[in-house]
């Protein structure tokens, strides 16, 4: 399948963007190999310094040798026209874009034998304890940067990852593997736009301490992780299709993998289209193949904020964005940092595989001793539409006992899941689990359906409605340990003897305008329901 999906162009009209159109063309042999450096600003060949581009002769030191001489040359251009370029790592520099033409193909080789040149070696990291080893190293990588600016790869071509390795977790790799299809840290001023990726490995595209970085119109159809923004300031992400059944589709991050706490923040994500039920490679192809049981594959594909959160996320919008097949939004900070002023709005979910929702303030505390527990405050998500939802399980929106979620508004909200919810689902009690790993799944069923809200110390939340397929024996809403909240204009189906709300622990709540609950106003209440 990857072999037919490599071959094809994806994109039949885009140009090579701002960067490229920009630039001179400059004639040179495909045929020969040539030392010739072109002038300042010009367009090289990368077949002019002997790539065969035939997938089949490994082009690594031509393709390298021709960014180095662009990039001794002041800047300019790097060209791949059409043909499967068989490689291993190839280092970005200032000031150089590659432009991937249609119908070029990077292949990422598979790994060679010991003894044999294959990817860099992942560089040394006194850091690497606080976060998988995929986000400890960069060098290991099809396409990798460091410490660069003005870095741009553009055009209409492929990224295949075909021989990179997706990892696992904290487990190290070997020699000669490389695990990521573009790797950047401490970049400043990056263009990605317009190319597609194929089977990424463990990321398509990991940014580390990228700062003015621009994602728009990528297409990425992986094997794991898709788009993750990690210790990154002033960051857009747009127009971007990512379809990554086994993983998060776009993350956005804040490790310790630099060495210091370093928050990710002024992030707009916009306009992308997130998935996780489809086979491989058919997104890139238009297919569109259901997963089957024999791909044992979770159908993640969502937009998540952590889980690394060390500098925590600061500053971010993210809008008019469709997610299908998926889990759902996932917003989270456990290892020490704030999250803080986020906007979400204009989403639209279909099949969601969990939770539409999970927000949450937790205390894993991966990094360094003495990190105090973060604070999760200034969260405002509005206009969301939501149908065919798992109902094993509710929005989570949970902190832990000593520190509360702040300042919570959600608004404009419509949520229809399958329902079958039992009346002994009720009496169901969340562990806390606040030192481990975040996700909704290790909470296991909820007591609501609609809404799991503890640990919160202001919630506004109006225009929310809950229906559900089947009828649903649990409240739509269960509070805990949440001080100040405020419902308007809430609808709930009613079932036979099922409360609506239950609240235990709750000060200041008030419900109007809602039903089928009567306006209420309580000052303060231990245990109850509406």
């Amino acid at each position: 399948m990857f072999e037919k999906v490599a071959r094809r162009n994806f994109l039949s009209t885009a140009g090579a963007g701002a960067a490229g159109s920009a630039l001179a063309l400059t004639a040179l042999s495909a045929t020969t190999e040539t030392r010739a450096t072109p002038a300042e600003g010009g367009e090289l060949d990368v077949r002019s310094f002997g790539a065969k581009g035939d997938g089949q002769t490994v082009d690594t030191p031509a393709i390298n040798r021709a960014i180095d001489a662009v990039a001794a040359s002041g800047g300019g251009v790097v060209h791949f026209p059409a043909g499967s370029y068989l490689c291993f790592s190839i280092h970005l520099k200032s000031n150089v874009t590659l432009n991937l033409g249609p119908g070029s193909t990077i292949v990422a080789a598979d790994t060679p034998p010991q003894g044999s040149d294959g990817y860099d070696a992942g560089e040394p990291n006194a850091w690497d304890q606080y976060q998988d080893f995929g986000h400890s190293h960069w060098h290991n990588s099809l396409l990798w940067g460091e410490d660069l600016a003005n870095v741009a790869i553009v055009g209409t071509g492929l990224i295949w990852g075909k021989g990179l390795s997706r990892g696992s977790g904290d487990t190290a790799l070997g020699p000669r593997v490389g695990n990521k299809s573009i790797s950047l840290k401490n970049c400043r001023n990056v263009l990605l736009r317009d190319f597609s990726v194929l089977h990424g490995g463990h990321f398509a595209i990991l940014a580390t301490g990228v700062d003015n970085l621009s994602i728009d119109n990528l297409k990425i159809d992986t094997n794991r992780d898709g788009i993750d923004v990690d210790c990154c300031r002033n960051v857009r992400i747009s127009n971007c299709s990512v379809n990554s059944p086994w993983d998060d589709a776009i993350c956005l991050k804040s490790s310790y993998g630099l060495g210091f706490a370093r928050a990710t923040d002024h992030v707009t994500i916009t306009n992308c289209y997130v998935a996780g039920g489809y086979r491989e490679g058919t997104m890139l192809d238009a297919t569109f193949k259901p997963i089957g049981p024999e791909d044992k594959a979770p159908r993640n594909g969502r937009i998540k904020l952590g889980t690394e959160s060390n500098g925590g996320f600061r500053n971010i919008t993210i809008s008019n964005c469709v997610m299908e097949d998926c889990r759902g939004l996932a917003l989270e900070t456990v290892d020490g940092g704030l999250l803080e002023d986020v906007s979400i709005n204009n989403i639209t979910m279909r099949g969601i595989t969990d939770v539409p929702m999970f927000i949450r303030l937790g205390s894993r505390m991966r990094g360094p001793k003495g990190t105090p527990v973060g604070e999760l405050r200034r969260v405002n998500i509005s206009d969301l539409v939501v149908s065919d939802c798992d109902s094993r399980q509710a929005t989570i929106i949970s902190g832990i006992p000593g520190h509360s979620i702040e300042d919570l508004k959600l608004s404009n909200i419509y949520v229809l899941h399958r329902g079958g919810g039992t009346k002994q689902d009720q009496s169901i009690e969340p562990a806390e689990l606040e030192n481990v790993y975040p996700d909704p799944n290790r909470f296991g069923p909820m007591p609501a359906h609609g809404f799991f809200i503890r640990h919160v110390k202001g919630l506004d939340m109006h225009d929310v409605e809950i229906k559900s397929l089947k009828e649903d024996f649990r409240p739509g809403f269960v509070l805990q340990d949440v001080d100040g909240a405020d419902f308007t204009r809430i609808k709930l189906a009613k079932s036979t003897n099922v409360p609506s709300i239950a609240l235990n622990n709750v000060k200041n709540f008030s419900v109007t305008q809602s039903r089928p609950v009567p306006d209420t106003r309580l000052e303060s209440v231990q245990q109850t329901v509406l």
